[in-house]
């Protein structure tokens, strides 16, 4: 008797429970269409927004990659506001406060755990923002020298002037200095060369510059130099500047192979010879090994 007591009891709870649940869903309903009707709209309000943005951002920015980071921002934007407003109809409103706490946390976590990752992430936001360098730029940086294929927000893809491709991360680009050789569009080309101690320095001189007169695509409102710099140990150094045109690298060591060329010519003609480096070495006899006869 005492346990169909209990058995009723428990199923009287149980059904008050239940009848409580549905009338709350009943009441919640028109809850559950009006978060129905905010997520729909908000998906299709962030679609328009990511097309009026795309079209929008290439007015404003060249860089393809930047311009679909901001608009994939702005759409993810505009999905996780419609969510918070669907949750607050919802009155689910702690549910939010622990979402933005959980995703805190979890930004935090991933943050160190891939701080390498949004170092180079970051990095390539602030290069499509500030544009140091383009796409088809030779430029130099840490070990590296060559042409800008593509860049990404992870890495830079550069074309050594070798044939090698090289994927260099962003962080070490935006960290390391850089030479853009594509900027100034002419660059200096300084020649290393020696002659001997019993040259006319004066002579040498002018057959240098007499040999470089009529250099082909030789900038002539820039000045050309020979400047004589040290006493070496077999020879008198000195060093040819001149200016040349610059868009590839080519051209450079074009520059610099004509013009030795030129001056080894030149010397030559006039007899003044480039010596080789001398070293002297001095032999001195050890002491004697003990036991053997000395010398007379």
């Amino acid at each position: 008797m005492i346990g169909s007591t209990e058995f009723q009891r428990a199923f009287t709870l149980l059904s008050e429970k239940l009848t409580r649940w549905v009338q709350g869903l009943i009441l919640l309903l028109p809850n559950l269409l009006i978060a129905l009707l905010i997520l729909v709209a908000t998906y299709f309000v962030a679609k328009m927004v990511r097309r009026l943005v795309v079209r929008i951002l290439p007015r404003i920015s060249p860089s393809v990659t930047l311009n679909n980071l901001i608009a994939t921002m702005v759409h993810a934007g505009v999905l996780l506001i419609g969510i918070f407003f669907m949750l607050e109809v919802l009155s689910l409103d702690k549910t939010v406060t622990s979402l933005l706490a959980g995703v805190g946390i979890v930004g935090l976590a991933l943050g160190f755990a891939f701080q390498d990752i949004a170092a180079n992430f970051i990095s390539g936001i602030i290069i499509a923002v500030q544009r140091p360098f383009m796409v088809g730029d030779l430029i130099q940086t840490d070990t590296y020298f060559g042409t800008i294929e593509s860049i990404n927000l992870r890495t830079l893809n550069l074309r050594q002037v070798t044939g090698e491709l090289v994927r260099v991360p962003n962080r070490k680009v935006f960290e390391a200095p850089v030479i853009n050789f594509t900027v100034t569009t002419q660059r200096r080309v300084d020649i290393e060369c020696r002659v001997a101690y019993d040259a006319r320095l004066e002579q040498v001189r002018s057959l240098v510059e007499a040999c470089m007169q009529d250099f082909p695509n030789r900038l002539v409102h820039l000045p050309l130099e020979v400047m004589f710099t040290e006493f070496g140990p077999s020879a008198i150094n000195f060093t040819l500047r001149f200016w040349i045109p610059y868009r590839r690298d080519v051209d450079y060591v074009s520059a610099k192979s004509e013009a030795i060329l030129r001056v080894k010519r030149a010397l030559d003609q006039a007899n003044i010879p480039i010596p080789y480096p001398i070293q002297t070495l001095n032999i001195s006899p050890g002491p004697p090994a003990p036991g053997s006869p000395r010398p007379d």
